[in-house]
């Protein structure tokens, strides 16, 4: 019975990690535990491993594992035809990659009906012998023996075609070759560019592309997928092209060519045949995918960072808002919320519909602002959006209403309509028109970005690059662990929470996470953690995973509303004991805390990391890791692309991160670009060194397009 693969050892050598804290992290996922679980509540078994780590840990697992099954499959598919000998076996258990194995099982791999196939069928493998042995006899006259006009070999030449074809697929399947070759345009290739002929005289947005090179090893990712998306458009045309007179000297070592043999020729054209036929398109293929995987990891790395700075944007706070989801013929949608995004009451108002109708919305919204007291009023930033906010401050500058401190602010809608009109806004507020659903949206964003945007499908917010072409069970795979990675980081309080927050919770889930506020709604707000177990499906293994990122504010203890695991209640209540005080004395009394000798505590499964940690979320309990919020500030005198002129200096917000730049909200409904050359005064490499989604950023206007809607802005200090 074979050994069962312990992936452990490579994993450690692929990313040069220790071998006991792989083997811990192996063994915790194996045990199901998430990977927000394991950074922040297992770093003794790990050594402090951050989540970064911990995934790399994660992918490599399982792409040893996928890689060791297919190892199985080709010796028993090998072994079954009993060409299985000792040599090749250590090899395809050597392999390092997926590419290794197929190269070695290439010649074993059931196939189509090839050429060599039917030249063998035709009884013409004895002469492939001889030209690969290359021996001293005449080809024409050993050609003349297999000529058989009844199995489809009338002539000497067709005899001699079919006995190079046999070569050319055993040189085709030479592993050594195949690698050297894929090597070769790997690090050496040029991918050239072309316009197909259907487009070559039109305009389109590839010509950049028109008559193009880069050698393959250097071409950015963002180029590549471009050219990608213009083949599939059917626009562009590439092919990878390299001096391929190593591989050929590579060839004639292992074939082992005698340039004195009379059989040379042949076996030189069915070198050349293997080339051009068989092994310069499989490898041309194999590198691009190879190329094409490494643009798509850089490009979801781009989408994942910027949706990480998105999700974790400042937030408003628990205060009381107003979210307008702008409109001109249909009017601008109020939504009226809480402080805990609960709707009071909502509105149309009309701004464009002459002069009656916006005396009216000014009423009506003097109204919502009499009534409920917002603290602030949230705009969604599309069409019309601009206009509308400044309608609305206009009112706010008024009195009494600016003696309230109501502010405006512009809030991105990148998503909204996908929520409109999801399962989950219908369940939210079934009985509501969908643009009001938008506004109440809207308001959230401002209130908890966080919170609301996880019930979007990430893919739609809109800050990615190239999202649509990459492959999109990575991109979704990324997308989610970024969402899971920002909402354990920030926590959830448990009372307040809605069921697709909960659900990214580590351990928990979209159905637990329906049952959790299906509970609270009948049973009333949880009182404490340890209550989540009444739950039912919530068992001990997933209160475990779960509990430590789970708030509850307000609750008896007060470490329920802190990051502290209730595991470690009784560490800390230990704690409390020794300074002769009780628990809640602890929280946020650095005098106290300070008192504390952590060493006492070490012992068993908690070591300095753990204690270090508790001590660090009792000085500040439950806090949010986020920024503080600080409206944007959009010139007043510019609210649409026409009022831009070059040199004009605005403050903006970054709205998209991309490896050629920053996409910059300016107030007028259409992103200005900060090409990555003119993101600082200094040599830029890549733009999120720089810049992320949601900084405020002071650009000058360098030029508009106002036929293409292209604004090119520069953030450099030093810049005329």
């Amino acid at each position: 019975m074979p050994v069962p693969y312990d992936p452990a050892p490579d994993i450690a050598a692929a990313l040069g990690l220790p071998l006991a804290a792989v083997v811990a992290v192996v063994r915790l996922l194996e045990e199901g535990s998430t990977v927000p679980f394991i950074a922040r509540y297992r770093k003794e078994a790990t050594g402090g491993l951050d989540e970064v780590a911990i995934r790399a840990i994660e992918e490599k697992r399982a792409y040893l594992l996928e890689l060791h099954a297919r190892k199985e499959t080709v010796l028993a598919e090998i072994a079954k035809q009993g060409k299985l000998t000792p040599a090749l076996e250590s090899s395809i258990r050597k392999a390092a990659t997926k590419a290794e194995v197929e190269d070695l099982y290439l010649p074993f791999k059931p196939k189509r009906r090839t050429r060599a196939m039917v030249a063998r069928e035709r009884g013409l493998a004895p002469l492939a012998e001889l030209i690969w042995s290359q021996a001293a006899s005449s080809p024409q006259r050993e050609a003349a023996r297999f000529v058989s006009p009844d199995k489809g070999v009338p002539d000497v030449d067709s005899a001699l075609a079919g006995a190079r074809d046999i070569c050319a697929e055993r040189i085709s399947e030479l592993t050594s070759v195949r690698r050297e070759l894929r090597d070769t345009l790997a690090k050496r290739g040029v991918i050239r560019v072309t316009k197909t002929r259907e487009h070559a005289a039109s305009a389109t947005k590839f010509d950049v592309y028109r008559d193009f090179a880069e050698p393959l090893a250097k071409i950015p990712s963002h180029r590549f997928l471009a050219i990608q998306r213009g083949e599939a458009e059917g626009v562009l045309r590439a092919k990878v092209e390299a001096e391929l007179a190593p591989v050929v000297q590579r060839i004639d070592r292992e074939v082992r060519l005698n340039r004195s043999s009379p059989w040379a020729a042949q076996l030189e054209l069915a070198i050349d045949d293997a080339l051009k036929r068989l092994l310069v398109p499989s490898a041309e293929s194999d590198v691009l995918d190879e190329v094409k995987s490494r643009a798509d990891a850089e490009a979801i790395a781009v989408f994942a960072q910027n949706l990480r700075e998105l999700l974790l944007a400042a937030p408003f706070g628990p205060k009381p808002v107003i979210g307008i989801d702008p409109g001109q013929r249909t009017g601008c949608k109020c939504a009226v919320v809480d402080g805990t995004g609960r709707l009071l009451e909502h509105t149309t108002i009309y701004l464009v519909q002459g002069d009656e109708a916006l005396k009216r919305g000014r009423q009506e919204l003097e109204r919502l602002l009499r009534t409920h007291r917002p603290a602030a009023i949230a705009v969604g930033n599309g069409t019309h959006g601009r206009e509308t906010e400044a309608f609305v401050r206009t009112l706010l500058s008024s009195e009494p209403h600016k003696q309230a401190g109501t502010f405006c602010v512009s809030v991105s809608e990148a998503g909204a309509s996908v929520y409109s009109a999801s399962d989950v806004a219908r369940e939210e507020f079934p009985e509501l028109d969908l643009t009001i659903r938008g506004a109440i949206s809207i308001a959230r964003r401002l209130q908890d970005p966080l919170s609301e945007l996880v019930k979007v499908d990430a893919k739609s917010i809109g800050v990615g690059q190239y999202q649509h072409d990459v492959h999109q069970p990575l991109l979704t795979r990324k997308l989610d662990e970024v969402v899971e990675s920002c909402v354990n980081q920030v926590g959830a309080e448990v009372n307040t929470a809605s069921a697709p927050l909960l659900a990214h919770v580590s351990g928990i889930g979209p159905g637990l996470a329906k049952k959790i506020v299906a509970h609270r709604d009948r049973h009333g707000a949880f009182k404490s953690r340890k209550q989540l177990l009444d739950v039912s499906g919530l068992g001990p293994a997933t209160f475990t995973q779960a509990a430590g990122f789970l708030r509850i504010h307000g609750a008896s203890n007060p470490l329920d509303a802190s990051a502290v695991h209730p595991e470690r209640y009784e560490l800390v209540q230990r704690m409390a004991k020794d300074l002769g005080v009780p628990v809640a004395s602890l929280p946020s009394n650095p005098e106290l805390l300070g008192k504390l000798d952590l060493k006492r505590y070490e012992g068993g499964d908690v070591g300095q990391y753990t204690l270090r940690d508790i001590l660090t979320e009792l000085q500040k309990p439950g806090r949010d890791p986020r920024a503080t919020f600080s409206p944007p500030k959009f010139r007043d005198d510019v609210q649409k692309i026409e009022d831009l002129k070059p040199n004009m200096e605005l403050e903006g917000v970054v709205t998209n991160v991309t490896a050629f730049g920053a996409f910059v909200d300016v107030g007028v409904h259409q992103d200005g670009l900060v090409h990555v050359s003119q993101l600082a005064d200094r040599f830029v490499k890549n733009p999120s060194d720089v810049v992320k989604v949601g900084d405020k950023l002071k650009v000058r206007v360098l030029e508009v397009d106002l036929q293409r809607k292209r604004i090119s802005l520069s953030a450099r200090k030093g810049a005329q």
